[in-house]
């Protein structure tokens, strides 16, 4: 049987949530925030990592995630990018990973559940959300050494592993390995996340979305969108896309080679443009859905939404243009059970 997700793409484009980091900066949060009582003596720093406010602060996640949903949203993502133990070790916090994954995903099922009961009938959707660590498994972080590797691929699949139970047992609904800059590394998860499927004898729908890293086109281990594509179609995904990195008018070209060439649904939810002096991104929600309505014009995308700099009202300026357009073709595609 097909998943209720795809039944929905099926039917109309699918909004995908806007940034997390963007809304949690809007709180203005302190170190004494994020450690809440059960971190007050941890050994180090503990403010920007984001992931653990899903424990200290849940509260907060789970009202962010409510307000992407108002506006329109029918995946969210977890507040998990970092929550796994390679980036976790930043924090001497590697230990937390599984208890984590559980608890974001916990506040994310919360959101859609509070959302649900006040509007039956409009069904929502968590997906666990899987960054790409704060390592390479492709390139040497030492220009004197090229051949060494900060982290090995079977280093990789043991931490992606455990961040798969983790969001499963918080009831997530899909999986996102998103904002991919070296395919090897979205193999592991992608390695892993099968492994745990077949553990459990689960198949939840698979979402894997790169990232162009600059104007040369290519992912920072070097792959064209096409190469990008080819590497992840072994994988019985639901949809690939691109998120971040470039705004949606720089993003464009890349998702229009994902639409010609890929036999699953096309995701794309790039930047509230290209960031200023400051890092700051100022395009404005109207500015970003007229964008991607060329997208919707052009027909190339199934499910769309907001990566850096973006909001509720960016989601929702988007979701409202959508509603007046046909998803992405699906005939060719192949069937993802």
């Amino acid at each position: 049987m097909k998943h209720a997700l795809q039944q929905l793409a099926e039917q109309r484009i699918l909004i995908l949530d806007g940034a997390m980091g963007t809304m949690i900066q809007r709180y203005q949060l302190s170190e004494e925030d994020f450690r809440g009582d059960r971190f007050a003596h941890w050994q180090s720093d503990l403010k920007g990592n984001n992931d653990l406010l899903c424990i200290t602060r849940p509260e907060i996640i789970t009202e962010i995630h409510l307000q992407y949903l108002e506006a329109g949203a029918d995946i969210i993502e977890t507040n998990t990018f970092n929550a796994q133990r390679v980036s976790l070790a930043d924090y001497h916090m590697e230990d937390l990973a599984y208890e984590l994954n559980v608890a974001a995903a916990q506040c994310a099922r919360k959101a859609v559940e509070q959302f649900e009961a006040k509007h039956p009938g409009s069904p929502k959707f968590v997906a666990g959300a899987i960054g790409p660590t704060n390592r390479t498994a492709s390139l040497s972080p030492d220009v004197n050494d090229p051949g060494f590797r900060a982290i090995t691929f079977d280093e990789l699949v043991i931490a992606y592993k455990e961040q798969v139970n983790g969001l499963m047992d918080g009831g997530v609904d899909a999986m996102l390995v998103e904002t991919i800059f070296d395919t090897l590394n979205a193999k592991a998860a992608l390695y892993a996340i099968m492994e745990i499927y077949d553990e459990r004898n689960v198949q939840l729908p698979i979402m894997v979305s790169g990232t162009i890293t600059d104007a040369s086109g290519r992912t920072l281990s070097g792959q064209t969108a096409d190469a990008f594509l080819i590497s992840m179609s072994h994988a019985p995904l639901l949809s690939i896309g691109f998120n971040c990195a470039l705004g949606a008018k720089q993003l464009q070209p890349y998702v229009e080679v994902l639409s010609e060439n890929a036999p699953f649904l096309v995701s794309a939810y790039p930047n509230a443009g290209l960031p200023n002096a400051m890092g700051h991104y100022d395009q404005s929600p109207d500015e970003m859905a007229q964008l991607v309505k060329n997208y919707l014009d052009r027909g190339i995308v199934n499910i769309v939404g907001g990566c850096c700099g973006t909001t509720p009202d960016h989601i929702r300026a988007i979701a409202e243009v959508a509603k007046s357009f046909s998803p992405r073709s699906t005939e060719q595609l192949i069937a993802v059970n």
